[in-house]
């Protein structure tokens, strides 16, 4: 058989060029220890909440400590699946469970308890009393509901379309992720440093909160991602210096830097859902449609 000169030659992979066997499943295990940790800090976060009392509050502390930790480890075993082109259906659908329970149903727990659990015991037994707990346990609910539907919807859908689209180029979130939803629960008890609420009102706007919570992440509101942020850019000294002041602000004054974040990152949202509607008001309409002319 003679060869033909004009298909080029398909180089072969010799086989010393391959990555070891061992080496490729230890890569794709790397992202699924991150999601496991993920897994931990939120069964940690329920355990301390359980735990937490009028005398003992730090327990909720560490509570939002956790989930605070646990939204870490969930930005980093995404990250590290696709730098590492380690990306898999087990990773995603071991990613989606382990949120639904840390920052569904952990933070879930942590707000009823801190907000509402305990108002009996400052305020006394009364029927208004009774009914605010039993308001938080139904606003404790709609927030899990609603983070285990966007985690749903966001695992069906492909490419998804804000309502209020942004700029090209920039990636968005259709709907506020559930890592920061439970991010604004656990950033106001720690801003708190713990002390449940002990007054009517403070628990009227916590339940408030945790509505307004729910609908974000539930709606179709554009929220920033941070995707496009590339770490291995030739100059990333501006990245490492916002990262530093970053780390530093969040060392020595947590409290005040992770509260200041999370709720900034749940008004961008509302932001610019207004900001959207109020400019295609203001826009003028588009010309009317003129058929064009066929030439004979």
């Amino acid at each position: 058989m003679i060869d033909d000169p004009e298909v080029p030659e398909i180089p072969r992979r010799r086989k010393e060029d391959r990555p070891p066997r061992r080496m490729r499943k230890g890569m794709y295990i790397l992202p699924s220890l991150f999601t496991t940790a993920n897994v931990a800090f939120g069964y940690y976060a329920i355990l301390q909440t359980t735990h937490g009392s009028v005398s003992e509050p730090w327990h909720f502390d560490f509570a939002a400590k956790a989930i605070g930790f646990a939204v870490l480890f969930d930005g980093l075993d995404g990250r590290i699946a696709r730098m590492t082109r380690t990306t898999s259906d087990f990773g995603r659908e071991l990613d989606s469970l382990a949120d639904v329970v840390t920052f569904g149903v952990a933070p879930a727990i942590l707000a009823w308890m801190w907000g509402f659990r305990l108002l009996p015991a400052f305020l006394g037994s009364s029927a208004l009393t009774s009914r605010l707990v039993q308001l938080g346990v139904i606003a404790s609910f709609l927030f899990l509901l609603a983070g285990a539907s966007r985690l749903a919807r966001f695992n069906i859908t492909t490419n998804p379309q804000p309502s209020n689209p942004g700029r090209p180029g920039k990636k968005y979130f259709v709907g506020m992720p559930i890592p920061a939803g439970a991010g604004v629960v656990a950033a106001v008890v720690h801003f708190s440093g713990g002390e449940p609420l002990a007054s009517l009102w403070s628990c009227v706007a916590w339940t408030l909160i945790i509505i307004a919570t729910g609908y974000l992440m539930v709606s179709t509101w554009r929220f920033y991602s941070f995707k496009d942020i590339d770490f291995r850019s030739r100059h990333p000294f501006r990245l490492v210096v916002l990262f530093g002041l970053l780390f530093a602000a969040i060392w020595f004054f947590s409290q005040y830097v992770l509260f200041i974040i999370a709720l900034t990152y749940m008004v961008s949202g509302v932001v610019w859902r207004l900001q959207w509607i109020f400019l295609r008001k203001g826009s003028p309409p588009p010309p009317p449609y003129k058929p064009v002319s066929q030439i004979s």
